[in-house]
C-alpha cells in the first residue's frame, strides 16, 4: 500500500502535465481505416512506477502540436514517433520531452499518437497521413513544406524508417486534399531504432525499399543495445545504395533513455542530431 501512495502523486503529476493540452489534430475525420474499435481517448497505463507516461491503446490517431517561440522559429518541423514495441507508446519519454527539445532549437514538433497495440500497418497509415496533414497546413504553423522531417525511438524508429522508405506505397484511400500531397519526410532521425534487421541472416528488413528518393538519415545507437544491430544494418544498406546516412555508435548506453539526464547516450545524441539537422537543412 505504501508503494501505491508513492506512485499516485507521480502518476497524477504526469496526468496533470498531459492534461495541459496543446492543439490536438485527429488524423481521420471519419472511420479510421482498418480499425475495428470505436474511437476513444488514449488508454493510459497505470501499472508501472517508473516515471514514464505510457499509452496502452490508441484507436483515434492524432498529432499533438508543440510550437516554438516565434522569435526562434526556424521554419522547420519534425513529426516525433514514440517507441514501445508497437504495443505501447512511451509518450513523454520519447514524445513530449523530445518535442520540448525540438522547440528549444526552433523546430515545430508534432508528437504522433499512432495506433497500438500490434497494428503495424495502421501505424504506417497514421504516419503517412500525419505527414500529409502537416504539409498541407504548413503555412498555418509558419513552416516550410520542404522542411518537415520525422524521427522515432525504438519501434518509433522502425516506423520512421518505414515512413522514409515506403512513401510511394498507397496504404489507404484518400480522405481529403491533404492526401494529394507527398508523405515523404524531408529528413529522418532514428534513435536506438528496432526491427530494421529482420531479413535473412540479420539483413535489412525486406519491407524497406531503398530508392534514390530516400531522405537523408541520421542514426544513433549503442553497442550494448539489444537492438543495436538494426543501426548497423540500416546504415550499411544505405551506404551500399549510395544514400546519405550518418551513423553514431557508442560503446555503452543501453536502450530506451530518451533525453533523461544522467545517461551518457541521452546526453550525446541530441548534440550530434542538432548539428546534423543544421547541415542537412542548409541544403534545402
Amino acid at each position: 500500500m505504501k508503494n501505491l501512495f508513492v506512485f499516485l502523486p507521480l502518476f497524477l503529476l504526469s496526468i496533470s502535465t498531459y492534461a495541459q493540452k496543446r492543439e490536438i489534430i485527429y488524423l481521420w475525420p471519419g472511420k479510421v481505416p482498418g480499425e475495428l474499435k470505436e474511437k476513444q481517448p488514449p488508454v493510459i497505463d497505470t501499472s508501472k512506477n517508473d516515471k514514464i507516461l505510457r499509452f496502452d491503446e490508441v484507436t483515434n490517431p492524432a498529432i499533438e502540436v508543440f510550437l516554438p517561440d516565434k522569435a526562434i522559429n526556424n521554419g522547420s518541423a519534425v513529426i516525433v514517433c514514440p517507441g514501445g514495441g508497437y504495443n505501447i507508446l512511451a509518450y513523454d519519454l520519447e514524445g513530449t520531452e523530445i518535442a520540448g527539445w525540438l522547440n528549444r532549437l526552433g523546430f515545430t514538433a508534432f508528437v504522433l499518437q499512432y495506433r497500438i497495440p500490434d497494428k503495424k500497418e495502421g501505424a504506417l497509415q497514421d504516419v503517412q497521413r500525419a505527414m500529409r496533414i502537416v504539409r498541407n497546413s504548413s503555412q498555418k504553423w509558419n513552416i516550410y513544406p520542404e522542411k518537415i522531417g520525422v524521427m522515432g525511438f525504438s519501434a518509433g524508429g522502425s516506423l520512421s524508417a518505414r515512413a522514409s522508405t515506403l512513401f510511394n506505397k498507397k496504404t489507404y484511400p484518400p480522405v481529403d486534399k491533404s492526401d494529394s500531397l507527398s508523405c515523404r519526410p524531408s529528413f529522418t532521425m532514428l534513435i536506438y531504432p528496432a526491427y530494421l534487421d529482420q531479413g535473412p541472416n540479420l539483413t535489412l528488413t525486406p519491407e524497406l525499399e531503398l530508392s534514390k528518393e530516400v531522405p537523408p538519415i541520421f542514426i544513433f545507437q549503442t553497442a550494448d543495445d539489444p537492438y543495436g544491430n538494426s543501426a548497423l544494418v540500416m546504415a550499411g544498406a544505405l551506404r551500399n545504395a549510395k544514400l546519405p546516412v550518418e551513423l553514431h555508435f557508442l560503446s555503452t548506453g543501453g536502450h530506451g533513455y530518451g533525453l533523461r539526464p544522467g545517461k551518457i547516450a541521452a546526453e550525446t545524441w541530441p548534440l550530434l542530431a542538432e548539428k546534423w539537422m543544421g547541415v542537412v537543412l542548409k541544403k534545402k
